[in-house]
């Protein structure tokens, strides 16, 4: 059959069981070749669209003619566009241009997030192909708890000959989620993005909520000094070895029981048991490096499945805390470093790395990882890291692995 182009069938109207197999059906009735078809439904509200090869004997046969019955019959609109060889040719050649993924997520997404959203999308070239909604349907009366929402748009260059300015089309959506109040992320949509295998956690403020050397100078006493150090160190202003080792040394004397109170009153951040829940059953391997203790590390091994533990002993002696450390201290280079040592073990390329963190001594992690998240971080973590999160729980990340609600483990 000689080609002349292709037609596109458009279907519109209310979806119900068998309107895709009636009108496909009568495409094979007559002999069509489908070159391209996608469908979506929003509220019942059914959008298929069929692009098929259009030859001289199809187009003197009386295709279009049934198809209008048939989506007559059915209760729908059909409408039809030709589409001319060449332009058909250039949509072809187009499928090798790179595409995007933008996740926009939130407690809330309201109109003008997205307005403001697809206004940068636009501004930055490029068109959007696709959007999904990843959060569950979220009912109209009653309020949830702990609410969530999050869309995932694919875009595309609009002219293939020209890709965005990445640094500025990232810099302009990191402004629009700290002016908005959601988080926005920017990824490339690639294979590495469907096949992440290893996540590597930061502990203190990511996968708990608080500091537990400031728990345990409140313990001995100490707490204003400690807090003075820890704070100036997240902010990357003081080595951190050193500051690690003077807070610590400030901890000397402290008895071995309280570090079972920190324990015991530091709460896991939301979401935490969720993400991990989730990972776990996905078969990702999960671990924490950390700069904070192997004391808490250990319980939170085993209480979310973690399957590797990297972080600072605390020296206790006859039952009292001596104010040292054994070597070597985990800080940032030493993270970097185990991130790393755990991909070759597992046989996995850094793209299939995702790392999680809040401080300056996560940055280099972050850096390294396919995927590095800054979890309710500093601004200058945020600008140093490849994605943020802040306006939601550490559950936020899966929506970012382009997890629906429906796909997850629910909460406890």
């Amino acid at each position: 059959m000689e080609s002349t182009g292709a037609l596109l069938v458009h279907i519109t109207g209310q979806d119900r069981p068998g309107v895709t197999h009636a009108l496909t059906s009568v495409l094979a009735h007559h002999g069509a070749r489908v070159l391209d078809i996608g469908q979506a439904v929003i509220h019942d509200a059914l959008a298929l669209g069929i692009l098929i090869e259009l030859g001289v004997t199809l187009r003197a046969s009386t295709l279009m003619t049934d198809l209008l019955l048939e989506a007559h019959r059915l209760g729908v609109q059909a409408r039809f566009t030709e589409v001319s060889a060449e332009r058909y040719a250039e949509w072809v050649r187009q499928q090798r241009k790179r595409r995007y993924i933008i996740t926009a997520l939130g407690r809330r997404l309201e109109a003008h997030h997205l307005a403001a959203l697809a206004g940068e999308i636009a501004r930055a070239g490029l068109n959007i192909d696709r959007i999904d909604r990843l959060s569950a349907r979220v009912p109209l009366e009653a309020e949830q708890a702990g609410p969530r929402s999050c869309v995932e748009i694919t875009a595309s260059a609009a002219e293939p000959a020209r890709e965005p300015d990445e640094g500025a089309l990232r810099t302009a959506l990191a402004a629009l989620a700290g002016l908005s109040g959601i988080d926005i992320a920017f990824q490339h949509d690639s294979v590495w993005r469907r096949h992440r295998r290893l996540v590597a956690f930061d502990m203190d403020s990511t996968l708990i909520q608080g500091e537990v050397i400031d728990e345990l100078a409140a313990e001995a006493g100490v707490g204003e000094q400690v807090r003075r150090v820890t704070e100036a160190a997240m902010r990357g202003e003081l080595d951190f070895e050193q500051a690690f080792r003077q807070r610590v040394a400030l901890l000397r004397g402290l008895r071995e029981e309280a570090l079972g109170r920190v324990v015991e009153r530091i709460p896991l951040t939301e979401g935490a048991e969720r993400l991990t829940r989730t990972l776990k059953r996905l078969g990702y391997r999960m671990a924490i490096l950390s700069g904070g203790f192997t004391f808490f590390g250990r319980v939170l091994q085993a209480r979310l499945g973690i399957d590797h533990l990297h972080a600072n002993t605390l020296a206790v002696r006859d039952g009292v805390v001596t104010g040292e450390v054994a070597p070597p201290v985990v800080d940032g280079a030493e993270k970097a470093r185990r991130l790393r040592a755990l991909a070759a073990e597992q046989g996995l390329d850094l793209e299939q790395c995702i790392a999680v963190g809040d401080g300056a001594n996560d940055l280099p992690m972050l850096r390294l990882a396919g995927l590095g998240i800054a979890f309710r971080a500093k601004p200058a973590v945020r600008a140093g890291a490849g994605q943020s999160i802040s306006a939601m729980g550490l559950d936020g990340i899966l929506y970012l692995l382009g997890l629906r609600d429906r796909d997850t483990l629910p909460d406890d």
